[in-house]
């Protein structure tokens, strides 16, 4: 099994560009079920879970050419698709149950396995299936798979989501483009990816408009065009990044990104006395002789991202005095910390809220990475620990980062992968 090894010590320094967005490509994959038209995405991250993906899509029938080079995929379903995905592509990404809400819209009847992933909470998919009872479809899980009909077609309507659910507005989303009618879909989710999923879908000729903050309006349609979308960038790996330059004292360009639609962490990071550039397309983060300590509390979006979480945790060890995390999106979010308290880390867990007390010596040691959030935590407090840090089941970082060892080689790590 694959692993890193980091040696301390060295400066993140120089510049490097930011992949695609995992939690964009996902959905826009899934909604190309819909249509029959050729669509081009770009920017696609090469990232395991973009992957199983694209595999996903192979085994139900969509042909695909994938240029790795170029970071593009070009989808056509030329025939009837299957309507059944099957556990072995679902077993480690959560993402693969949002093939879900077009199948079943598109012909009626699914049969998807109950998705895996990573094991920070129960993440229970019954918000999507409640929302999908009500346009109309019948739903039962059995053997661990959510099969459902809906012999007359997915039915427009207004729904109201319990609680904001970034897979079930998304799900719901792509679905109710090919509902009869009408629907109306109140306290959504509207992270960026969110809104770069809807962007896709009005390109390929959907029916969608924002009304207000968290309310979409969707009419359903019968017919799609051909359309080519360009991937937003990802976020989270843009914070990964700030927190590497910042914990090593070093000085570095983050390029590809969009600096306006990551306000909450560019915020938190400037108030524990980052210094950060901001261009149009790029920033520059550079470290100022003192960390601060930061109160934090995870949020849907606009919110502080619950995926950037354990990352800011390990620049939150070498900051002046004592910070806090509370963590309100999932219940299981802190299994990182033991492994950063093997390393010396001095932290604290109440209930849901971490407490973290700075100006600690992390000292590299054997870790074994739990999800794919927290393996990247782990990698960045190897950068800054003394001497070596192995970081063991890296397959969780390969979900949802592309090649970091190398971009982080490039700006001067030591780090190399294991085989």
């Amino acid at each position: 099994m694959e692993k890193l090894k980091i040696t301390g010590g060295k400066k993140i320094s120089g510049t490097v560009e930011v992949s695609g967005s995992k939690n964009s490509t996902l959905p826009i994959l899934a909604s190309t079920i819909l249509t029959n038209k050729k669509t081009v995405i770009k920017n696609i991250p090469l990232v395991r879970d973009v992957k199983t993906m694209i595999d996903l899509l192979s085994v139900i029938g969509s042909s695909i050419k994938f240029n790795k080079k170029e970071k593009k995929i070009e989808i056509f379903n030329k025939k009837k698709l299957k309507t059944f995905a099957p556990y072995y592509l679902l077993k480690t990404m959560r993402a693969g149950v949002l093939v879900l809400g077009p199948l079943l819209a598109k012909y009626g009847v699914a049969k998807v396995s109950l998705p895996g992933g990573c094991a920070i909470g129960t993440r229970p998919v019954d918000i999507h299936l409640k929302a999908l009872e009500k346009m109309g479809a019948k739903i039962k899980i059995k053997n661990g798979y959510i099969i459902a009909s809906a012999k007359k077609g997915l039915i427009g309507c207004k729904i109201k989501f319990p609680k904001i659910s970034v897979g079930a507005t998304e799900n719901i989303i792509i679905a109710a483009c090919l509902a009869k009618g009408k629907t109306k879909l109140i306290n959504c989710a509207y992270e960026p990816e969110v809104k770069d999923l809807v962007e896709f879908l009005k390109k390929i000729g959907c029916k969608i408009k924002w009304v207000g903050l968290r309310s979409l309006d969707i009419e359903g349609v019968k017919k799609f065009k051909a359309a080519s979308h360009e991937v937003v960038f990802d976020r989270i790996e843009a914070g990964t990044f700030i927190v590497a330059s910042a914990l090593t004292n070093g000085k570095l360009k983050i390029k590809n990104i969009n600096h306006k639609i990551m306000s909450a962490e560019i915020n938190s990071f400037k108030e524990m006395g980052l210094k950060i550039l901001k261009k149009r397309k790029y920033i520059v983060v550079s470290h100022s002789k003192k960390i601060k300590s930061i109160n934090i509390s995870t949020k849907p979006y606009p919110g502080f991202p619950t995926d950037l979480q354990a990352q800011i945790m390990v620049l939150m060890t070498k900051a002046n005095g004592v910070s806090t995390i509370k963590e309100n999106v999932f219940e299981n979010r802190f299994m990182h910390i033991p492994e950063l308290r093997r390393m010396g880390a001095e932290i604290e867990i109440k209930g849901n809220t971490a407490k973290i007390f700075g100006n600690v010596k992390l000292n590299g040691a054997e870790l074994t990475a739990t999800d794919l959030r927290a393996s990247a935590c782990l990698v960045l407090a190897g950068l800054v620990a003394t001497k070596k840090t192995i970081v063991h089941r890296i397959y969780h970082l390969d979900r949802g980062y592309e090649e970091i060892e190398k971009k982080l080689f490039k700006c001067g790590a030591k780090i190399k992968r294991l085989r």
